[in-house]
């Protein structure tokens, strides 16, 4: 049986189980005459003498007896491996990438992304120190900055700024000290600006942006947030007015030709308009809406 094509076995166990050509011919869509020139072929090919014809129809030889049995093994080991693929990917994913900060805001609003009713999937994603969307390790991605390889369609939307918070309730001393993001998880001109500033009054350091904003509303020091994100803590409060050279637009990015497929057009799309939704909370117009847009929170 090594070699032997699994059409050719799959003609030969409909021959096999009905009992001649014309009516495995009807299980199959496939002629008659086609069918029989098959089976002889897999017969040349295994060596072996699988059907004793007859103007009756085809009985299987005892060769052939034993064939049907393999084949019945293999159909089943094949149905098994459809279903478990039917349950794997009854729905496609769209997977959404962003730092730390996006990736909280897109899990807050999933419902707004992937309704009850859509047939996809999603993923959401923390990328805070770099996403290589060349090898789509996320179909859609929310960036400060347009890839600079790789084919991709890019979709401007709100832009981003940052500033300076603390918690409401907080000693002089600490307000004198400064909380910062370390070098090795710094991805970004926010992630750096505490320690390209005020390295020399950096007490406390943390790997991790949930950390950060727990060590701020602490009453640890001083640190940096984007203004949707600190304007929305009611335990925290903004010190001095945004911090101008870190704003940056947010780019919704997609490979050109995942975009296309229709659930990822249609997250595209509401990513879009969860954007535009609350641009006064990501440029620090609104509270209310920085609020809301936390949803839960970090």
């Amino acid at each position: 049986m090594l070699g032997a094509d699994w059409n050719d076995l799959d003609l030969f166990f409909h021959v096999a189980t009905q009992g001649g050509l014309t009516a495995a011919a009807i299980a199959t869509g496939v002629s008659a005459p086609t069918i029989g020139r098959r089976m002889l072929g897999l017969e040349r090919q295994l060596g072996r003498t699988l059907f004793v014809r007859s103007p009756q129809g085809y009985r299987l030889a005892h060769d052939g007896t034993v064939l049907l049995d393999h084949v019945r093994v293999m159909r089943r080991a094949a149905d098994s491996i459809i279903d478990w693929q039917r349950d794997a990917f009854a729905l496609p994913i769209v997977s959404i990438a962003g730092d730390a900060w996006i990736a909280g805001f897109l899990a807050d609003h999933a419902q707004a992304i992937r309704g009850g009713d859509d047939a996809f999937r999603i993923c959401c994603k923390s990328a805070h120190t770099g996403l290589d969307l060349t090898f789509r390790e996320a179909d859609v991605a929310i960036l400060a900055a347009r890839p600079e390889h790789g084919n991709f369609a890019v979709r401007p939307s709100v832009t981003m700024r940052y500033g300076v918070y603390g918690a409401v309730a907080m000693t002089v001393e600490a307000a004198e000290r400064w909380i910062s993001l370390g070098t090795e998880s710094a991805a970004s001109s926010a992630d750096r600006w505490v320690f390209e500033h005020h390295e020399n009054r950096i007490m406390t350091w943390t790997s991790s942006p949930d950390l950060l904003l727990r060590l701020i509303r602490k009453g640890q020091g001083l640190g940096v947030l984007p203004l949707f994100v600190g304007d929305a803590d009611p335990g925290l409060a903004r010190r001095g007015e945004p911090i101008m050279e870190l704003d940056h637009p947010l780019l919704i990015v997609a490979n050109d030709d995942d975009r296309k497929r229709p659930e990822v057009r249609i997250a595209l799309d509401r990513i879009a308009g969860l954007l535009k939704a609350y641009r006064g909370a990501f440029c620090g117009e609104s509270a209310a809406e920085a609020r809301q847009a936390a949803g839960t929170g970090l």
